[in-house]
């Protein structure tokens, strides 16, 4: 059916529709070539995600090959590295909530009660630079520093008489580790967006606060965080989908086969299963569990705090 044996109010409708694709054609080609990269990198390969249901056999293909009667999920449920490597996501990913999910948050507040601009500037461009480096040079990094020979911080503890510690390969040390490393790597560039929310804030509010009497830190508590909340909220939700995914790339890069009854995760786990194992199905069911329950995680959890707030992605 053409325009123009619509009816009236629809021909309305949809001239208008066509007049503003038509003065937004340039937004919309800009769009185009992200929208085509995430369905070609995004959707296209959720084609293979079958094989987490078949027994893939080359010369047959994925369309072609066996059903498993879901082989993979039994195997994996009933597997004690899994489930150990489960428990190490879910508890690495809990501390990150509680110990790195405020740091930036904490950081944008101190940054934003700066007075001194220049200075503000530089602790803000030195924060940010740690984002930037590639994991495979911050574990270097790591290592070096805490290296029981020659490392500076077993340098600074020798002055106490205190003995060389063997911080990487101490199974109780590795996680405050890695947390300490996952902060000072992402604190100053997480703290941007809660920035970007802080200088939207009306500044008469402030000066009204000052006027009544208000404390710096009654301001903190009163207008900044009830201000920013809508983010936090919003990057709260979204941090709860990766609760089994604690970071391939840090883990990996600072974990050794001594601390693996506490680093191994999910993602090193399939790591090991599907390529060093080749194991490429199972690895399939394993990634398709851990992308299951995070989706459940942000679908309840936006729905409890929707029942709480007004807050909420969608």
């Amino acid at each position: 059916m053409s325009i123009t044996q619509l009816p009236l109010v629809h021909r309305k409708k949809a001239g208008r529709t066509w007049r503003k694709l038509r003065q937004m054609k340039a937004l919309y080609l800009l769009m185009l070539l992200p929208a085509v990269f995430v369905f070609i990198f995004n959707y296209m390969p959720l084609y293979g995600v079958l094989i987490a249901f078949k027994d893939f056999n080359y010369s047959k293909g994925i369309l072609g090959s066996d059903w498993n009667q879901f082989a993979y999920f039994k195997s994996m449920l009933n597997d004690s590295f899994f489930r150990r490597a489960l428990w190490n996501t879910i508890r690495i990913n809990l501390l990150s909530i509680l110990i790195i999910f405020p740091a930036p948050i904490i950081f944008a507040l101190l940054l934003n009660e700066m007075k001194h601009l220049p200075y503000k500037r530089v602790v803000q461009t030195i924060s940010y630079l740690p984002h930037f480096m590639s994991w495979v040079v911050i574990g270097g990094f790591v290592y070096q520093l805490l290296s029981p020979e020659g490392g500076i911080v077993n340098a600074l503890l020798g002055l106490f008489g205190i003995e060389p510690i063997y911080f990487m390969t101490n199974s109780h040390l590795f996680i405050p580790v890695l947390l300490s490393a996952s902060i000072w790597q992402g604190v100053g560039w997480g703290s941007i967006i809660y920035l970007a929310a802080i200088s939207g804030i009306d500044p008469t509010l402030y000066e009204s606060a000052e006027i009544d009497g208000a404390g710096r830190w009654q301001k903190v508590f009163s207008i900044t965080i009830p201000a920013i909340m809508p983010a936090i909220i919003i990057l709260f939700i979204l941090s709860l989908s990766s609760i089994l995914n604690a970071g391939f790339d840090p883990i990996f890069n600072l974990y050794n086969p001594l601390v693996m009854n506490v680093a191994d995760v999910i993602d090193t786990y399939v790591y090991r299963k599907g390529l060093l194992e080749s194991k490429f199905g199972y690895a399939a069911a394993v990634g398709l569990f851990q992308s299951l329950i995070g989706l459940l995680l942000v679908y309840f959890s936006n729905r409890l705090i929707k029942k709480f707030s007004d807050y909420g992605i969608w």
